[in-house]
């Protein structure tokens, strides 16, 4: 029965990460086709637009022109996180952790795939109000799951709940 339930758990964390790739690749494919070489698309004046950026680095445009160390990285993610993931008990305690990993999963592999296709991230999302770093689907994937893991270890898991996921 473990094995079985282990099985439709990570057919569920691929396929999981597999819709969200796609979703991210989708919306970055429409920002590429609609707002390239336009001015941006104001949503909220002032606040919210649609502008297309070419990112060739991280966020806030750091590292820029490190290509390989940004795939190299998210090669490293591909290997790190689905072998996490398989350690992560089946409980359901840990099924907040589980969609943690795949949303980060996706991020990483989504933001990979722009950098081997193009040599540059897609970005899109401008929240103009405050001049923050404009940015995508797969960003936002990254930005919550890390968010999500913090919140989970700061007021939720126990130190006794890691020792559970034996590496």
């Amino acid at each position: 029965m473990e094995a079985k339930s282990r099985g439709r758990s990570i057919a569920a964390f691929g396929i999981g990460a597999v819709l969200l790739i796609i979703l991210d690749q989708i919306t970055k494919l429409a920002a590429q086709k609609l707002l390239r070489g336009r001015d941006a698309y104001v949503l909220i004046p002032g606040v919210f637009e649609l502008q297309y950026l070419e990112n060739r680095g991280s966020a806030f445009g750091l590292m820029q022109g490190q290509r390989v160390f940004f795939l190299v990285m998210a090669g490293l993610m591909l290997l790190l996180i689905p072998y996490v993931y398989y350690r992560i008990p089946l409980t359901r305690r840990f099924w907040y952790l589980r969609v943690t990993a795949c949303l980060f999963l996706a991020g990483a592999v989504g933001n990979a795939v722009d950098r081997l296709l193009h040599g540059y991230v897609v970005d899109f999302f401008s929240f103009s109000l405050i001049h923050f770093p404009i940015f995508n689907v797969a960003d936002i994937y990254v930005t919550v799951s890390t968010f999500l893991l913090i919140m989970l270890m700061l007021f939720y898991y126990q130190d006794e709940d890691f020792e559970q996921i034996r590496f």
